[in-house]
């Protein structure tokens, strides 16, 4: 005789959305945790209810970064354009197929991610595909959507709302950003010439790249960090080691490369090892606790 079994009842439509949210924001973090071992450390010391969201930026920067850097052997400008496309599209619906870009509009949405940010963002991407020479404007227009638009996504989330305080950061996020991006455009020159014919600092030519013109750039680069520190010391404190110490891994590097001649930085990419990294993290923490920073 068959044995009688309750009816399967299928979880609420409302439970599938909530898993597949959470299934996109996982992406996003795996994405950061693969991409980037610095920036993973970063985003694990801050406050837990702004971890998604950080991740959720990192992997939208990140996907568009690799549509430009990456797949030479695909349309990159259509890749891009579908990619800013389906963004936008995301951000109206508050939907989408891509875990990446689903994730990023959650942040979009939760926190106020302002959409100027974002198309100046694209605007950068969209810069890389061109052959361009820069001179200061447009270097600064470059610096301003890849870098610093970025730090202001970050701190939108890490104000929760309170516009004054955003305004007060504002100015402090953009110069942290612009150090870090200055930084890898200093670590990356040779692969960045060689690999994409591409050189930012304006007016420097590959060829003539020397120690005089290393300095002048890192003199524009500790102008940066100096005025970052302000901001980052009045960050909230559920945010302020998470970017401590992304500036502290930004700042180590940055004296490693200072320490080379214009020669090694031409012969390849300078690191900071893992080990180093760890206990920037354990030095940070310990100032952070002492209420150092």
């Amino acid at each position: 005789m068959e044995t009688l079994r309750p009816p399967v009842v299928s979880p609420p439509v409302a439970d599938h959305v909530a898993l597949f949210s959470r299934a996109s924001l996982a992406c996003s973090k795996i994405i950061t945790q693969h991409y980037s071992t610095s920036f993973t450390l970063g985003i694990r010391t801050l406050d837990a209810r702004f971890h998604e969201a950080i991740y959720a930026v990192y992997g939208f920067v990140r996907w568009a970064d690799e549509i430009v850097d990456t797949f030479h052997d695909r349309d990159k400008a259509a890749l891009l354009r579908e990619f800013r496309e389906e963004t936008y599209r995301a951000i109206d619906e508050q939907f989408s197929m891509n875990p990446v870009l689903h994730a990023f509009q959650l942040a979009v949405h939760r926190y106020g991610i302002d959409r100027d940010f974002i198309e100046a963002f694209l605007h950068s991407m969209a810069m890389d595909l061109e052959d361009i020479c820069y001179d200061e404007p447009l270097y600064n227009e470059y610096i301003y959507g890849s870098a610093e638009v970025v730090g202001l996504m970050c701190l939108r989330v890490f104000c929760e709302g309170d516009e004054a305080e955003f305004e007060r950061l504002r100015e402090p996020a953009r110069r942290l950003g612009a150090a870090f991006q200055k930084i890898n455009f200093l670590r990356d020159l040779k692969a960045d010439y060689e690999d994409r014919g591409r050189v930012y600092f304006p007016g420097l030519r590959y060829d003539c790249f020397d120690d005089q013109a290393k300095r002048a750039i890192e003199a524009d680069i500790r102008a940066d960090f100096e005025a970052a520190y302000v901001g980052i010391r009045a960050l909230p404190r559920t945010a302020r080691l998470g970017v401590y110490l992304a500036y502290v891994y930004y700042l180590k590097l940055f004296a490693k490369i200072r320490e080379q001649p214009a020669a090694r930085i031409l012969a390849g990419r300078v690191r900071v090892p893992d080990n180093t990294k760890l206990l920037l993290l354990l030095g940070s923490y310990f100032r952070y606790r002492l209420r150092a920073i």
